[in-house]
């Protein structure tokens, strides 16, 4: 099983998530937002598996910079274009372990999900 880690380089959540793997001698691949994007269909996946509420990164920088008509009455449809747009709007990181997502880095969640 390939695991996967998405989000951005600089990102300190992402610098925590990336040490906790390292240091359980978990191996990934890393995939940056930044030089890679992502796309419509895998975003598309993970709003149906995971809920667009728990993607779009509401608290960073990016969105909150956003007009605030862009702001306001988000759904689906415009979450899924503002991160595609700009992916650091996605909650980071994306850890892919194949049959499961996880959103956010938590390492008691990690602990529990992911094994080396």
């Amino acid at each position: 099983m390939t695991i996967t880690i998405y989000g951005i380089k600089n990102c300190d959540t992402m610098k925590k998530a990336r040490a906790w793997l390292d240091g359980h001698g978990v191996r990934y691949d890393f995939h940056d937002y930044k030089s890679a994007g992502i796309d419509k269909d895998r975003l598309k996946a993970w709003s149906d598996e995971l809920g667009w509420e728990a993607l779009l990164n509401r608290a960073g920088t990016t969105f909150k910079k956003l007009p605030d008509a862009d702001k306001e009455g988000v759904t689906e449809r415009k979450a899924l274009a503002l991160m595609l747009a700009q992916p650091s709007m996605i909650k980071r990181p994306v850890l892919d372990l194949g049959k499961k997502r996880l959103v956010g880095f938590r390492p008691d969640i990690y602990a529990k999900e992911v094994k080396a």
